[in-house]
């Protein structure tokens, strides 16, 4: 026997066509969606992280900031003492200058040469005396330039004849009057001397 459908097939058909269309379209939204959702779930999670690593910067950054301003403080308070112990050492220099520039004058005076009047004014000594002939100034002045480790910078002011003396064997002489003007130095620190080994032939007799 021959079945013959006479229902509207066509219009089923359109239909299924239809529904899986909006089937798959919603699908594809749902996928759509899902992926929305986990992109800003993950972009969120990097927000997160990241916002914590700036917090956890900036936190080491307020605690380098601290340690840096007490370096700091240390540093001015070392350079504080530093120049305290500096302005006590200048004292107490300053203090025994006068024994050592008198102590320094009997070193560099040299013979026929006789110091008259000696006045400081702060670091520099003004010097007034007589002398035999004008190279005992000239070495004078050398010695005073050259040999001293307190004395500096001498400048000559004057020198004249003072006037002729008469000795015991008769011959006179002139003598010089002279000015000069001279300044103090410190002395450089010395340095601790390094420890000297005996020679072989002082250990071989002691033995």
């Amino acid at each position: 026997m021959i079945r013959i459908n006479l229902l509207p097939h066509r219009e089923e058909k359109r239909k299924r066509r239809k529904i899986a269309f909006y089937m798959g379209l919603g699908g594809a939204a749902a996928v759509g969606v899902f992926a929305v959702l986990v992109w800003f779930t993950v972009l969120d999670q990097m927000i997160s992280n990241q916002k914590d690593r700036n917090q956890f910067l900036t936190n080491e950054i307020t605690k380098l900031e601290t340690q840096i301003k007490d370096i700091a403080t240390l540093r001015a308070e070392i350079d504080s003492l530093k120049a305290r112990q500096k302005a006590v050492e200048d004292l107490q220099t300053d203090r025994n200058t006068p024994v050592y520039l008198l102590n320094e004058l009997v070193k560099q005076t040299p013979e026929g040469v006789y110091l008259t009047s000696i006045k400081q004014s702060d670091q520099s000594v003004a010097i007034t005396g007589i002398a035999q002939t004008n190279e005992r100034v000239s070495e004078f002045l050398r010695n005073t330039a050259y040999n001293s480790q307190w004395l500096e910078r001498p400048e000559l002011i004057e020198i004249k004849v003072a006037g002729i003396t008469n000795n015991n064997t008769r011959e006179q002489r002139r003598l010089f009057d002279f000015s000069m003007r001279v300044s103090l130095k410190r002395p450089a620190p010395a340095a601790a001397p390094a420890p000297q080994r005996p020679a072989s032939g002082a250990a071989r007799t002691s033995s």
